[in-house]
């Protein structure tokens, strides 16, 4: 029985590696592409939360120092453009830049655990309502139609 269980587990790194092998032979970029639903966590934002206005809206430093914030605590996994990048997705996505300010500030409040979004809660209020104004600022990508 412990040979076939060992056999099992050897066949199936051995798939995985040449998987693994074949697509980084392929060519293909390495940024993973993400599955739409990974923004099926902003419709998750209780209705109140999700009404919240940001109060930094119209503070243009906001967004300076949302920035700022962006490149320190953010851009390791969305990407240094915030394109998206090996751990986390584009916050240039229609789901996000449509999505309100209070469901932002709500998910970067609670974070996303069990995907590897950490929880934000620690980070002053002001901060995350300036990485709100940040990410806002942002938009969609070039080509992108705006409904």
């Amino acid at each position: 029985m412990r040979s076939w269980k060992a056999g099992a587990s050897a066949l199936f790194g051995a798939v995985v590696l040449t998987v693994g092998i074949g697509a980084a032979q392929s060519g293909e970029p390495s940024m993973p592409k993400f599955d739409k639903s990974v923004y099926a966590e902003l419709a998750k934002a209780p209705v109140k939360a999700a009404a919240r206005p940001n109060p930094l809206e119209s503070d243009p430093e906001a967004v300076v120092g949302g920035a700022k914030l962006f490149e320190r605590h953010c851009a390791e996994c969305h990407g240094a453009s915030a394109d998206g990048g090996k751990k986390g997705p584009s916050l240039r996505a229609e789901e996000v830049q449509h999505a309100s300010p209070g469901t932002l500030f709500w998910l970067l409040t609670n974070g996303v655990v069990r995907k590897g979004m950490p929880v934000w809660s620690r980070l002053p209020e002001p901060q995350r309502w300036q990485l709100v104004s940040y990410i806002k600022s942002l938009g969609m990508p070039p080509g992108t139609t705006n409904h």
